[in-house]
């Protein structure tokens, strides 16, 4: 059995005023990624009018672009680390501005489905190079977890603030205007780059391998449109056997991978418990939070009555707060270790999800509130914490592989919990809803169907009966979302437990050295002072 070992005895560079500099240079396409994925949702009504889309084009003009960047993400990781990750970045980001442009000025829903798609492409390449780049230019392990979280902040706000920012453009420009951030963001990039950015490339990595490419896409891509259609539609054979379909294919992948002297992924990584440990909880709070999220959405408009814009600017402050929590996550840890951060944070999340569970139909938009932001505090730091370990815990040349494991893992979370819980808060919506007499049989089956659904049934139903159904929707749907947070609440308190059990002695540390890469084996390194 063979322990890789780490000197910290030696001085780590300490990075300085150009890395910082840099920094902000690529927290701008990494804020723009996270808007690229959640700004489209409030122009689906604009662009619908003026493209007019089918149902079906609708669906792909809105899901064809996170569907991408999921896919890809493994594959560009690796192809960072092969060609230089500043190199592929650059790529990526005139890719990015061409298609932003084309996109904003699409003259039909095919059009929008294609450029929608090559922005997907483009934007799998900004994650992993932005990440990569950072273990590279902040070596110094507590520098590394300040900009981690710099990095995680931009993303997480982007994700958040996405619906308000989309709402302000549309109320002055057309749906167009949306997409055509990304050009402005893209040519600063492409500006600053080459001077403020190193290059990093793996000078020993081989060719990539197509046939892997297009077996992680076969892989990826089936699971992640499989759990969708659950969260959408509910157990269905396509669904299942689009689930089943990528399973397969991923265990082909991996066999494959194991049998390469130069995989796409390397599976070793995974035999470092840091690593795979990290990976684990980081997915189960994209679960738990996925999750929830969905049904909070739906709630600030079709329970309180907001507008789009409206609930949007209601969830800035939940996106304050965890943006706070993301950046006080590194010194945290140095306090209280990074066990007990990382549980902590789980812990008292579970009790923001555990305080929305009281809320009701009527009046409790306060409380819903206050609850998120309390459940965002506590997962903030757990989530820069979880990154800085799976990058930290992988060979500087695996970097940018080891960024991309990282987020197509939180995708996978994200989307089983979406999945997951909205299926179950769904069951529970119909088993719960008593559609009141009176209502035809089509108006009665739209909203048994779901909470959307009996809004619109109410919209074409007498006063008299409308009230009752949609009081009698809005009680059901509460029913589900109150039972969805107490599940996510339970399983983050389990695995509050798990990420101090984990991580209690763990502190950061350095990179291993290069030639620690032949030598990662089911061995879990001693942990190490920073």
């Amino acid at each position: 059995m063979t322990v890789t070992t780490i000197d910290t005895s030696a001085p780590v560079e300490r990075a300085g005023k150009r890395e910082w500099i840099g920094l902000a240079v690529l927290a701008l396409p990494t804020l723009l990624l996270a808007l690229d994925m959640s700004v489209l949702h409030l122009a689906v009504p604009h662009l619908a009018a003026d493209l007019k889309p089918s149902s079906t084009q609708l669906l792909w003009i809105t899901d064809i672009y996170g569907f991408m960047v999921a896919g890809f993400l493994i594959t560009m990781g690796t192809l960072g680390d092969r060609i230089g990750r500043r190199k592929l970045l650059m790529i990526g980001a005139v890719a990015f501005a061409a298609a932003s442009a084309l996109a904003a000025f699409s003259t039909s829903a095919e059009m929008l489905i294609a450029t929608r798609t090559v922005l997907g492409i483009a934007g799998a390449t900004l994650m992993p190079s932005t990440l990569g780049l950072i273990s590279n230019m902040f070596k110094d392990p507590r520098q590394r977890g300040v900009a981690i979280s710099v990095w995680m902040s931009c993303f997480m706000g982007g994700m958040a603030l996405g619906p308000a920012i989309g709402g302000v453009l549309l109320e002055a420009f057309w749906w167009g205007a949306v997409f055509l951030l990304g050009v402005p963001v893209m040519v600063l990039l492409l500006a600053t780059a080459p001077i403020l950015l190193p290059e990093h490339r793996n000078p020993d990595a081989g060719r990539l391998d197509l046939a892997s490419v297009g077996l992680s896409l076969g892989a990826i891509l089936p699971v992640i449109y499989g759990l969708k259609e659950l969260a959408k539609d509910g157990v269905s054979t396509e669904s299942l056997g689009a689930v089943v379909l990528g399973l397969v294919v991923g265990v082909t992948f991996a066999r494959r991978q194991l049998r390469l002297d130069d995989p796409l992924l390397d599976l070793r990584l995974f035999r470092n418990k840091r690593f795979s440990s990290a990976l684990g909880i980081f997915s189960v709070g994209g679960f738990a939070m996925g999750g929830i999220f969905l049904f909070v959405a739906q709630y600030l408009q079709l329970v309180e009555g907001l507008s789009a814009l409206e609930a949007g600017l209601w969830m800035v402050p939940p996106a304050v707060a965890m943006i706070a929590g993301t950046m006080y996550g590194p010194a945290l840890s140095r306090t209280f270790g990074a066990g007990w951060v990382i549980g902590g944070g789980m812990a008292f999340s579970a009790v923001g999800l555990l305080l929305m569970t009281q809320v009701g139909a009527a009046g409790g938009l306060g409380l819903m509130i206050v609850g998120m932001i309390i459940a965002n505090v506590g997962m903030g730091p757990g989530a820069s914490l979880t990154t800085d370990i799976v990058i930290g815990s992988a060979p500087p040349e695996k970097a940018g592989s080891a960024a991309a494991v990282s987020e197509t893992s939180a995708e996978f979370g994200i989307a089983l919990g979406i999945a997951t819980l909205g299926s179950l808060g769904t069951a529970i919506y119909r088993s719960d809803l008593t559609v009141p007499a009176g209502t035809p049989g089509e108006l009665a089956t739209a909203a048994q169907d779901s909470l959307p659904g009996a809004t619109v049934a109410a919209a074409e139903l007498p006063a008299d009966v409308a009230g009752p159904l949609i009081e009698a929707a809005r009680e059901a749907f509460m029913t589900g979302l109150t039972t969805v947070a107490s599940i996510s609440a339970a399983a983050l308190l389990v695995f509050a437990v798990v990420g101090v059990t984990l991580f209690r002695r763990f502190q950061p540390a350095a990179h291993a050295p290069e030639q620690a890469t032949a030598d990662l084996t089911d061995a879990e390194p001693e942990p190490v002072a920073a």
